[in-house]
């Protein structure tokens, strides 16, 4: 790589005055909101779902509508560990996380040939799969009535998993914080340069030597353990799986949120779980019945008038365009 590019990298990954005031603000959250710290914990849960598939939507090219899969996966993986090995917390992270991580070398092999419209079948076609195989083995997962009675223990063996929900918060927004700056310096590095470069122009990217197959299975990997960690954070912190993580209407969400927030920066996953939950409570609340119908218009609004315009303050220092 030469040196200008190297240059421009590292422009890209230096650390922005406002990046650590913002997740200063996202720790003391919890504190200063407590009675919101569930709501809390639920968009860091999401905003880290939103950043794996924002690595590779927004940095590789690759299309999916199956996301959901891995985020199953790791509910599920994170709530068995806990309930037939061992309840620690990070343990059962870390089970789940290799568990997915081999789903996501298997599924790797869908994405290496076709169309965007292929792999948006085949990657839709495995989370179904998977939702109906959760369904049938009811000894297992609890069929459609889910897997109950999942207990944590203390996490660090001193900080309970409380109803006010404050551990949950503060676990969640940390190992969200751990990944972000994993994935951070990945997209920032010549692996991420050479990511972006098969986004843009694969054949291009594969006239100069760039191995595009390993990068795109590797990367669709490293997206896989991120959604899987997400999903054991999830049941982790709720204490229930069921075969709702595996619907479609994941996969959907988790997309919403890149359009909100935009994609190929990874913030984008993080502003658009903010945003997007914040206007589901404060909507559900005012109208119950037609809260989908203001988010709806709201997704209009912001397709006709240009997300740049509406958040252009925020973004313009952000997009990881060389």
């Amino acid at each position: 790589m030469s040196g200008r590019a190297l240059d421009a990298l590292r422009g890209l990954s230096r650390i922005r005055p406002w990046e650590p005031v913002l997740w200063l603000l996202a720790f003391a959250a919890p504190a200063a909101l407590p009675s919101h710290a569930l709501m809390i914990n639920e968009i860091a849960v999401f905003a880290l779902f939103a950043i794996s598939l924002d690595l590779i939507l927004g940095f590789t090219g690759i299309v999916s509508l199956g996301h959901a899969a891995f985020f199953g996966m790791g509910a599920y993986a994170a709530a068995l560990f806990a309930k037939w090995v061992l309840p620690d917390p990070l343990s059962g992270l870390l089970f789940a996380m290799a568990v997915c991580s081999v789903l996501g070398a298997v599924c790797s092999l869908s994405i290496l040939r076709g169309t965007d419209l292929t792999r948006l079948m085949v990657t839709l076609g495995v989370a179904l799969i998977l939702l109906e195989l959760a369904n049938q083995m009811s000894w297992l997962t609890g069929g459609a009535d889910g897997l109950q009675g999942v207990v944590m223990a203390p996490l660090l063996g001193r900080f309970e998993f409380g109803l006010s929900g404050m551990t949950a918060a503060y676990y969640s927004l940390c190992v969200t914080f751990t990944l972000f700056i994993v994935l951070r310096r990945l997209v920032y590095s010549p692996f991420g340069a050479t990511l972006m470069a098969v986004r843009d122009n694969r054949l291009r990217a594969m006239a100069i030597g760039i191995p595009v197959s390993a990068r795109l299975a590797s990367v669709y990997i490293i997206a896989a353990v991120i959604a899987g960690a997400a999903g054991a954070l999830l049941a982790q912190t709720t204490g229930f799986a069921s075969l709702d993580v595996f619907d479609f209407h994941r996969s959907a969400d988790v997309m919403l949120l890149l359009v909100i927030g935009g994609t190929g920066w990874l913030y984008g996953g993080i502003v658009g779980a903010v945003v997007f939950k914040i206007m589901h409570a404060l909507l559900s609340a005012v109208t119950p019945q037609y809260w989908t119908f203001w988010i709806g218009l709201f997704l209009v609004v912001l397709v006709m008038t240009g997300r740049e315009r509406l958040i252009r303050p925020w973004t313009w220092w952000g997009r990881s365009r060389l």
